[in-house]
């Protein structure tokens, strides 16, 4: 399982408002089975198959060109963990043990 971090970024459009773009993107991820997601205020972190996460990241940074951006840019930061199991809640859940320490 990775926990894989992603922020599209649609360029030249008619508001510096992206709030409608995100959700378009969210919508996209609401929809989809075998993933789990967390929205932050920078991003979005996804949790499930890399394999089917960039499966739907491609079908994400997609949305802003169906609503006429011309422009997109993609950043994707994954952890793909193999030794065991990953997890957006147990990565918070290991700082925080370190922290209460």
């Amino acid at each position: 399982m990775a926990v894989v971090e992603v922020s599209i970024i649609p360029i030249g459009t008619q508001s510096a408002s992206l709030s409608e773009f995100v959700a378009g993107c969210l919508e996209i991820l609401q929809n989809a089975s075998g993933v789990t997601y967390q929205l932050n205020p920078m991003g979005t972190v996804i949790e499930g198959d890399v394999e089917r996460i960039l499966e739907l990241i491609s079908r994400m940074h997609e949305h802003p060109f169906t609503r006429g951006v011309n422009r997109v840019v993609t950043t994707i930061r994954i952890d793909d963990r193999r030794d065991k199991e990953l997890t957006i809640a147990g990565k918070v859940a290991a700082v925080e043990a370190r922290l209460a320490r």
